[in-house]
């Protein structure tokens, strides 16, 4: 089970709800060890004093708020002092409609779990009235010594925060790119073909659809570097589209979605946020595949020895098993196998 990473009291109104607060996602990022070329030697990052060049210590490092002409030094127990409430509460200030708040201020996402089962009437009233209302609570809570504001809201069967930018760290786009278009005007006709251009290729979303094929890649690479066999380059980017070519663009783009339909399939399923047939085949398939290889017997680890890392992380990414892009060659075999159980993810 995940370790909480805070816990404190959530309130809203003369409501109090104590909880616990557990990482929403983790990371699939592939990491590389440093090494000096033409070796196999670690490099690795150390503290060091810049007017001694000593290492120091980690007991031996405080925090310097430099103010120019010199460092004002604050201990770790002194940030805690100042606010040792806010530290350990999460009071909702306000509840706003889902759609008022702009994706650009949602940051990472947690979930929100009540600390004990005694507390399960308050936490279940909490998500049902925030499903009910559409709306999310925003709240602020200080966690590693930074104050946060959040958005605690209903997802799925359970209460999720999702940590916000303040209104003055979102910058303002026409003043950060300068090349932005302004008041550009558009032909309607062009207009018309790119709506229904979107249209045609509008899907359900589907998460478990997606996944990370750079990954993959970098894997394969790594393999065939160690066997050394070679791997095919990736295709080019696309050429840009010229301004003149625009609607012959569009019109070959309408045409190449609605030809993936199957005969007599609706004109109107895309509008209604129907996936296109193909898509929904590779989706069937996908499960199908996945739902098979989980019923059968785990193969054994003798079996799994024989195969390169590639091929087993392969499987494991078919399995849905957890962590494992940070799994060594030995840990994805006992995962596969049945006999790692499910694996933390590392926390970076």
């Amino acid at each position: 089970m995940a370790r909480a990473v805070w816990s404190g009291a959530l309130s809203f109104g003369l409501v109090a709800l104590p909880v616990q607060l557990f990482t929403a996602t983790e990371s699939h990022t592939i990491r590389f060890n440093q090494l000096q070329r033409g070796t196999s030697d670690r490099v690795r990052n150390k503290r060091v004093n810049e007017r001694t060049g000593e290492e120091v210590p980690m007991e031996e490092i405080v925090k310097g708020f430099d103010m120019g002409d010199e460092y004002v030094v604050v201990e770790p127990d002194e940030l805690d002092e100042i606010a040792p409430g806010q530290s350990k509460s999460m009071e909702i200030t306000g509840f706003v409609d889902l759609d008022q708040v702009e994706p650009v201020f949602f940051d990472k996402t947690y979930y929100l779990a009540p600390k004990g089962k005694e507390y399960a009437k308050v936490y279940a009233l909490l998500h049902s009235a925030l499903a009910q209302a559409n709306k999310v609570g925003i709240a602020t809570v200080v966690m590693r010594n930074r104050e946060y504001l959040v958005a605690v809201k209903a997802e799925g069967d359970v209460l999720a925060m999702h940590t916000m930018h303040w209104a003055d760290e979102v910058r303002d786009p026409h003043r950060e790119i300068g090349s932005l278009p302004e008041e550009t005007q558009v032909a309607e006709k062009e207009l018309q073909t790119a709506v229904q251009l979107v249209e045609a290729l509008s899907i359900d979303w589907n998460p478990e659809e997606y996944h990370d094929t750079y990954q993959e890649k970098v894997l394969q690479l790594v393999e065939a570097k160690r066997t050394g066999q070679t791997v095919e380059k990736g295709e080019p980017p696309p050429k840009t589209t010229k301004v003149v070519d625009l609607m012959a663009a569009l019109q070959a783009s309408v045409e190449t979605a609605k030809s993936r339909r199957k005969p007599g399939e609706e004109e109107e399923a895309p509008r209604r946020g129907r996936p296109p047939t193909h898509i929904k085949e590779a989706a069937e398939k996908r499960r199908a595949r996945t739902t098979k290889k989980t019923e059968e017997k785990p193969p054994k680890p003798s079996e799994l020895k024989e195969l390169s890392k590639t091929e087993l992380y392969q499987r494991a990414s078919d399995a849905n098993i957890p962590g494992r892009s940070s799994m060594s060659r030995d840990e994805l075999i006992k995962a596969l196998s049945g006999k790692g159980g499910r694996r933390k993810a590392k926390v970076s």
